[in-house]
């Protein structure tokens, strides 16, 4: 039983890292000038911005690489035979697995930010337990309409992702690469 619960969580862990690296590549390149221009084009909605000028082109860009870069890796690993054991879905597909984990971790979070300044919260300010799980969400939600992802992975890996967001963001906060802990 505690084998299989361990099995699971290195299957979440390992299908979700491009939608990890995806989520954490805005944090890593926020000093880049590329494409450092808002999504929403500086646009409002009343008096609130639609997403804020944090959501940048350049974070889409390099998350979406980043996703793609890692999928390719986890391709080269399931090609040798290396980690087949928790592979979920088929690696040889890497690169739209990539634009999927990539592109679906960071609409998830855009979509969260949406919410966030209609209900007026600041960014970077606590929205529990979206802050922690709209990337995943979003990577899941597009990867299941191409890959056979079970429920039960699906939603042990928001949890999976719940708990490694708050200790990864802590982690970043301490290290100086983020402003906020959350």
């Amino acid at each position: 039983m505690a084998e299989s619960f361990f099995v699971l969580i290195a299957e979440c862990f390992y299908l979700l890292l491009p939608a990890y690296f995806a989520n954490m590549a805005p944090v890593m390149v926020k000093n880049v000038k590329f494409l450092d221009y808002p999504v929403d084009f500086g646009k409002k909605i009343g008096d609130a911005p639609i997403l804020g000028d944090h959501k940048t082109f350049r974070g889409l860009f390099f998350g979406v690489l980043f996703a793609a870069i890692i999928a390719y890796l986890q391709f080269v690993l399931y090609n040798s035979g290396k980690l087949a054991a928790i592979a979920v879905v088929d690696y040889t597909k890497w690169l739209l697995l990539g634009l999927l984990m990539g592109s679906g971790a960071l609409i998830g979070d855009a979509v969260k930010s949406f919410f966030k300044r209609r209900l007026g919260i600041a960014p970077g300010a606590k929205f529990i337990p979206f802050d922690q799980t709209d990337f995943a969400i979003g990577a899941l939600a597009f990867t299941m309409l191409f890959f056979g992802i079970s429920w039960k992975l699906f939603f042990a890996s928001i949890l999976l992702s719940f708990l490694l967001h708050i200790i990864t963001n802590h982690i970043a906060f301490w290290l100086k690469m983020r402003d906020e802990k959350w």
